[in-house]
């Protein structure tokens, strides 16, 4: 992955105070014997940090009541000041995970009292804690993708997507390796289920086709969590019973998406789909219909079949239809340019003086779709952009990136528009791990409220970047000057 600061190193420099999630299981230094165990049951923890003043003094665990009702015949007049260990261990928040895991070993104990800059008991972390976060990485999701033997086990590992997401996160990584490390895993899952159905159910992918992602997916970039967009390509002159093989596999393919946690479509913009599943020449035509008469529709579904990739199946389908593209573009010169129409009547939402516009009804009043405001802009306007200079593959900030060292975007573009697309993504993933962490269902909406002023202005320029796009695309394809 471009520019990705995740790997399994990483971890070890996440700090602490992002994996205390809940607060310390404490108890006062007076109590005694029975209520410590009761406390002990009631949150399932073998061990209890004895805090006075808010400082932890001591931590009693199952090992120390055991050993004092084994050495002691006053059992009915103990308190947790008597049965702690004395010396507390105690980690800053702010420290990293390896200082954690040095602590634990030098001092051979299960638990580290977390506490702030005045020494106060925030959190506490476990061997446990530590164990689970080294599970939490991406090499060791792709091996359980990779091991899985059934489709229900699938899903189950597919909601580990969250935590990498949020100790990547924590690790530091960069929105763009987020976005290509959530698309990376999508592939991985997609794969492994294209596997069990062949050696589960014995449905597979005739030789002589493809199954095609398209969108986010096709451009490697995805956040959580998207709709299945897909196609499928196959040779002419297919026999009717390798295209119900083909029309089964997809059907069933797109079920077992669903099943694993990718949704549908809404606009059914999906394999399972007649008319997303066609012949090479079947899906010329179609180019060819969608570049002579550029509706509306036309271009939406151009828009989504654009950033196209083979994910499974004959790869040099890819070439085949990256051409006729070409020629289709050369073939019908205002194409590009409707295109451009349709897209600049998306404007980000700022208003006078840079005021920050929302929602005006509707459940989603007094917000800002972050999807609709910039993150749409920019991907389309980067792929249009790139068609017009035969850069048809890689994610949004690969065509910037191209399009700035082949001069068709001044270097400042690039980079401004390049941060402006990396700080909406940012904050579409930072409310979708929050929505999901908390049971919900993940969404496009941003309240600036609740924002800082930081991040408001944060926004604020990221906007302004969409605006610089949509000018230059504006002026690039002289847009005001076509006919209405």
């Amino acid at each position: 992955m471009t520019n990705s600061t995740i790997n399994e190193d990483s971890i070890f420099l996440i700090q602490i105070g992002a994996l205390c999630q809940t607060p310390p299981i404490t108890c006062k230094p007076d109590i005694g014997l029975v209520e410590i165990a009761q406390t002990m049951r009631q949150h399932d923890t073998s061990g209890l940090f004895v805090v006075e003043n808010d400082l932890p003094i001591g931590v009693v665990s199952l090992s120390d009541i055991r050993n004092h009702i084994a050495d002691s015949d006053d059992i009915g007049n103990c308190t947790a000041r008597g049965l702690m260990s004395s010396t507390t261990v105690t980690i800053r928040h702010r420290a990293r995970v390896f200082e954690a895991i040095f602590k634990m070993a030098k001092h051979n104990i299960h638990r580290l009292a977390v506490v702030d800059e005045n020494g106060a008991l925030i959190g506490a972390i476990t061997d446990t804690d530590l164990l689970r976060l080294q599970t939490c990485t991406p090499l060791y999701l792709n091996q359980e993708i990779d091991a899985a033997q059934s489709i229900e086990q699938l899903s189950r590992i597919s909601t580990h997507m969250l935590d990498i997401v949020k100790n990547a996160t924590a690790a530091g990584a960069s929105a763009r390796s987020l976005a290509e490390l959530i698309a990376h895993f999508n592939d991985a899952l997609s794969l492994r289920l294209i596997a069990l159905l062949d050696h589960l159910e014995g449905l597979r992918l005739p030789e002589g086709a493809a199954f095609l992602v398209l969108g986010s997916q096709g451009r490697g970039e995805q956040t959580l969590r998207t709709d299945q967009d897909s196609a499928i390509i196959h040779n002419d002159n297919l026999s009717s019973t390798t295209l119900d093989q083909i029309a089964r596999f997809s059907v069933r393919l797109c079920e077992a998406l669903e099943q694993i946690g990718i949704p549908r479509c809404p606009g059914n913009t999906m394999a399972s789909t007649p008319e997303w599943r066609q012949s090479v020449s079947g899906w010329k035509r179609l180019l060819d219909q969608w570049f002579t008469v550029p509706t509306p529709e036309n271009m939406v579904n151009f828009g989504m079949f654009q950033d196209f990739r083979a994910l499974h199946g004959h790869q040099g389908f890819e070439k085949i239809l990256n051409e006729h593209i070409q020629t289709c573009i050369q073939r019908n010169t205002l194409f590009l340019a409707q295109m451009a129409r349709h897209l600049v009547r998306f404007q980000p939402p700022l208003g006078m003086f840079g005021r920050i516009r929302v929602e005006r009804r509707g459940e989603h009043r007094g917000k800002v779709d972050l999807k609709k405001a910039g993150i749409f802009s920019i991907t389309e306007g980067a792929s249009l952009l790139g068609l017009e200079a035969g850069i048809i593959n890689g994610t949004t900030w690969d065509k910037l990136e191209r399009l700035g060292q082949q001069g068709l975007l001044a270097a400042t573009d690039a980079e401004t528009i390049s941060d402006a697309m990396s700080y909406l993504v940012h904050l579409r993933l930072q409310r979708q791990v929050k929505a999901m962490t908390a049971g919900q269902p993940p969404s496009n909406y941003i309240d600036p409220l609740v924002m800082t002023d930081k991040e408001r202005d944060r926004l604020r320029e990221a906007l302004k970047g969409v605006a610089s796009l949509q000018k230059i695309v504006r002026d690039r394809f002289r847009v005001d000057f076509i006919a209405r």
